[in-house]
């Protein structure tokens, strides 16, 4: 993990990326995706984590056509456990995307979610504006207004 380093940022090509927003809070991020790249077009995974078991089930999955042909931007702004993200990772690799082409677009993650995530997938590139032992709760409720 390299913490501190300089990002020099994508350059948008259109029809090589999409962004895939893990719901409910990573459609959050897709409004300042679409300012960025008007025409980019983005996939949806739902994930829940039962909350006995902590395992994480996908609920819903939907991608563009042609996604294997695709950078792909994980949208996810609150990362704790990293089991969502892990999934959402599995569920791209089974529609044919490699890790080494996801970003994970974060703002917040948890030493624990960054080790578990880049333990599995050495390969998953993450870019997020703070670690941090304790992250804000209940994001995706406060940005919708339905707390």
């Amino acid at each position: 993990m390299l913490v501190g380093a300089k990002y020099q940022g994508k350059k948008f090509m259109k029809g090589g990326t999409c962004g895939v927003s893990i719901m409910r809070s990573g459609e959050a991020m897709e409004t300042g995706l679409r300012d960025c790249c008007r025409s980019i077009r983005i996939g949806k995974i739902l994930i829940q984590t039962d909350t006995e078991t902590q395992e994480a089930k996908v609920f819903y999955a939907k991608f563009p056509a042609d996604i294997t042909n695709r950078k792909v931007l994980l949208l996810y702004p609150i990362m704790s456990s990293g089991n969502s993200v892990a999934m959402a990772i599995e569920v791209l690799k089974q529609h044919g995307v490699k890790v080494a082409d996801v970003l994970l677009v974060s703002l917040f993650c948890t030493p624990f979610g960054l080790e578990h995530v880049t333990k599995e997938y050495p390969n998953l590139k993450i870019l997020t504006t703070e670690i941090h032992p304790i992250t804000p709760n209940h994001f995706g409720q406060k940005y919708f207004g339905t707390e």
